[in-house]
């Protein structure tokens, strides 16, 4: 289902241009950094090849794609769902 979805990064991994193409979407932000990570229903990894720089893991971000329901497991959390983005974007003010 192709949705919008706001909430705060956790990078995984970045380009070569240090980009992040692959994070958490988590509820608050600092989710993750400390124990204990959020339940899995609150978690959505996100792909995003293009990149987006982020200069600060806790301004929130909107993130839209297809979101589907993908078990995810690593080092860091479990998430319950994965979203393949088309567009990431920091929230703004004139959002809010």
């Amino acid at each position: 289902r192709s949705i919008r979805l706001g909430g705060y990064p956790v990078p995984l991994e970045s380009d070569a241009e240090g980009r992040s193409t692959l994070f958490f979407l988590v509820p608050y932000p600092g989710a993750c950094i400390h124990v204990p990570p959020p339940p899995p229903n609150q978690l959505v990894l996100v792909r995003y090849p293009s990149g987006i720089a982020l200069e600060d893991i806790y301004a929130p971000l909107w993130v839209s794609g297809t979101l589907k329901v993908e078990p995810i497991s690593n080092e860091l959390a479990e998430a319950a769902y994965a979203l393949d983005a088309a567009a990431v974007r920091p929230v703004e003010e004139a959002d809010l």
